[in-house]
């Protein structure tokens, strides 16, 4: 889309947008009729042309049922059974649908009628039938909420005034920037740019620019780009940094006596190798009586960020940690996450406790809740805590060697982790056989030199070491909301913060059903029942595992759940099969865990219930923020993908077709999950038409088919950093039988 271009309408005799300005003046008085002077007068025309023009109009609208005609020549709006209010799902073409909870299905919304309207704006609209048709379109009357008003992109100078042109494929104007508000910026370089304005006679909103990012291309410019095109910060306020530095961080013999003393625990804990914040510990004692206590211990972060302060302020709005391809932009200042809140080796740290007495069959027998202090005795990878697993490392010499390196360990540490794994492996199944779905996903990740460019990728897998840590992470969310959520084996009235995720869809998983064969996969999902829907789930999952077409089908079973999301009205966990769950164990990187922490004390100190609305609302910003956040995840995982295959654009990559569309094949490569598109006009040896029903492209004359699940050979064509897309070329088909 060029920036260079006038923001002003051609002046001539037909008054634009006529159609917006009639309905728009008559919706702001609904129970009145106008005749077609007093409509021309408050719309400012007085010529006789503009005069007819209404009149034309008015007779137009009448025709479309837009308006009807109470008297001779008197018109009003249509009665509001007519108007809808909700949201602009925009797409790259300038076209829109109405989304709206009111409504059985979206609603499509030409660029004609989006009325200045842009992605996931609140707006009202007019619905009608389209003329001939019992298709049903839309008129946007009123923007009532703009959803961002904040954009990123590039500046293109004029003399004395320039064009952003947005990097969001959404967002179909360029941003005319008067020159006073240009703050210097330069032809060319990237900016984060604000709507001011979107005057009635222009097609263009004008704005000022809040910052210069850099120049395109350039890393730190681009990850900074992706952060702010979802409204993500990527630095603290001065002021923020300041009040986290004046924190007191000495714990106190008055703060000790306050709470459990467990430092003489067994304790130690299991992260990532290149992990700086430590968000749980576990700790482990065999009992006289022949039972195992285990701790679940989480940074008591709520000590440090209090209510009513610039950190819980801004705790709040950023809800998260957002982790991207070569960083962590954290919810926290580093003194709090890396420092006082992470529980680091050797060191004395204020937590936030579940612990429980266990027997050998994994079985809850007590439960214990609330603040302690503990020490952490050792600090594990995931990588030495899995050879531990492994090799069932000796318990004498205590022993462990990873990549050549030799580690060792106290012996009592080895026993704790292989009974912990023990352990852990009876809660996964108990969950299993309760209806779980495992979603075992294989994550790309990249190795990057000293400049964050990506030198190879690699893939990492969820190993018993893993699923150790997370199921004792799951048992502490599912026990704490089990605290609250009910009292003596019924619901509570209890305020509190609950991690929902909602029963799938049927058509959505029908539409599964139908995709996954086209793969070769016959077994039906069952979906009679929860448990059966669950079961024949984890099949599909399993059968698939390992094979070239495994991310795509978990990612399509994944968009066929419902979207997990915080909230206090618990309708329990489909997904992890818990009727009551919650987030309790990450409070350095998820605010709704700090809100779980600070209730979760209010009761144990015998606080009432508090009202729900005000943490509903909380709930619900701290779902938008996790999905922004994980959007702009995805975008900076695809950003790293265009830049690696850019420098291997000779090479020859086999991959599997991932999605198809009327303009051509999604291909996503085998061996790296980079995904690129193949441009069906770009496909010489025949004339392609899109088949929507069987997901595929078929030549015209050849009858060649290109079908969702082929394997395929392609080279890289072109790559786009700013629009972090790849375009490949296809060379050949490869014949495979799937089993």
């Amino acid at each position: 889309m060029s920036g260079k271009r006038n923001i002003y309408k051609k002046k001539g005799n037909v008054v634009k947008e006529l159609t917006q300005k009639i309905i728009k003046l008559l919706n702001q008085f609904p129970n009145d009729s106008f005749n077609y002077k007093q409509i021309s007068s408050k719309l400012g025309l007085i010529d006789a042309n503009g005069r007819n023009q209404v009149i034309q109009k008015l007779e137009e609208l009448k025709g479309q049922q837009k308006v009807e005609e109470t008297d001779r020549g008197k018109f009003k709006i249509l009665p509001l059974d007519k108007y809808y209010i909700g949201t602009i799902d925009a797409t790259a073409n300038g076209n829109g649908y109405f989304i709206c909870e009111d409504l059985e299905h979206d609603i499509y919304i030409p660029s004609r009628n989006l009325n200045k309207a842009l992605d996931k704006d609140t707006v009202k609209i007019y619905l009608y039938n389209r003329r001939n048709s019992k298709k049903q379109e839309g008129d946007v009357v009123e923007v009532i909420k703009r959803f961002k008003t904040e954009f990123v992109g590039v500046l293109q100078l004029n003399r004395n005034f320039g064009f952003v042109v947005p990097d969001d494929s959404k967002m179909y104007a360029d941003i005319f920037i008067p020159e006073r508000k240009l703050k210097g910026a330069e032809d060319g370089v990237k900016v984060l740019v604000k709507i001011t304005d979107w005057p009635d006679n222009s097609k263009n909103p004008f704005g000022e620019i809040l910052e210069i990012l850099g120049m395109p291309g350039d890393h730190d410019t681009e990850i900074h780009s992706i952060l702010l095109e979802y409204g993500l910060p990527y630095k603290f306020p001065e002021n923020v940094e300041a009040a986290a530095d004046l924190i007191p961080l000495e714990i106190t013999e008055a703060e000790i006596a306050k709470r459990r003393d467990m430092r003489n625990d067994l304790t130690f804990t299991i992260d990532p190798k290149d992990a700086k914040d430590f968000d749980d510990a576990l700790s482990f004692e065999v009992l006289e009586n022949g039972n195992y206590e285990i701790g679940i211990h989480i940074a008591d972060v709520s000590h440090y960020v209090q209510e009513n302060t610039i950190l819980e302020e801004e705790a709040y709005n950023r809800a998260t940690s957002v982790y991207l391809v070569d960083r962590v932009v954290p919810m926290l200042p580093e003194i709090l996450s890396n420092g006082a809140c992470s529980l680091r080796p050797n060191e004395e740290k204020l937590t936030f406790s579940a612990v429980f007495e266990m027997n050998e069959k994994g079985q809850i027998l007590n439960e214990w809740f609330g603040r302690t202090i503990t020490y952490s005795d050792k600090r594990f990878a995931y990588e030495e805590a899995q050879e531990i697993i492994e090799t069932k490392a000796n318990t004498v010499s205590s022993e462990i060697s990873i990549t050549g390196e030799s580690y060792t360990v106290q012996p009592e540490i080895v026993s704790a982790i292989l009974k912990m794994d023990e352990l852990a492996k009876k809660l996964r199944k108990k969950r299993l056989q309760q209806g779980a779905i495992t979603f075992d996903r294989v994550e790309v990740k990249f190795n990057l030199d000293k400049d964050y460019e990506p030198i190879g990728v690699f893939f990492k897998e969820s190993k018993d070491a893993n699923k150790l840590i997370e199921e004792f992470m799951l048992l502490a969310n599912r026990k704490v909301a089990e605290f609250i959520g009910k009292s003596k084996g019924v619901p509570s009235k209890n305020t509190f913060i609950y991690r929902v995720h909602d029963e799938p869809n049927l058509d959505k998983l029908e539409a599964l059903q139908v995709l996954v064969s086209k793969f070769g996969y016959k077994n039906k999902i069952d979906t009679k029942d929860k448990k059966t829907t669950s079961t024949s789930l984890n099949k599909l999952l399993e059968d698939v595992h390992g094979k070239g077409e495994a991310n795509l089908i978990e990612t399509l079973a994944i968009r066929s759940m419902s979207k997990a999301e915080y909230t206090t009205h618990n309708i329990g966990h489909y997904g992890l099969a818990f009727d009551y769950y919650s987030h309790f164990t990450s409070p350095i990187r998820r605010y709704p865990d700090v809100m779980t922490h600070r209730l979760l004390q209010h009761y144990l100190d015998g606080g009432k219930s508090p009202k729900a609305e005000p943490y509903e609302v909380k709930c619900k910003h701290s779902s938008e923020m996790e999905y922004l956040a994980s959007k702009a995840e995805r975008d900076s995982i695809k950003y790293m993908q265009v830049k690696y295959m850019d420098k291997h654009k000779d090479q020859e990559f086999e991959g599997v077709i991932s999605g198809v569309t009327e303009w051509g094949i999604y291909v996503e490569i085998l061996e790296n999950k980079c995904e690129g598109m193949c441009r069906i006009r770009e496909i010489k040896d025949d004339y392609y038409i899109y088949d929507e029903k069987n997901y595929a492209l078929v030549g015209q004359s050849t009858k060649n088919m290109y079908q969702l699940g082929d394997h395929v050979l392609i080279k890289v064509k072109h790559t786009d950093l700013e629009r972090k897309h790849l375009d490949f070329t296809l060379l050949d088909k490869i014949n495979k039988e799937l089993t």
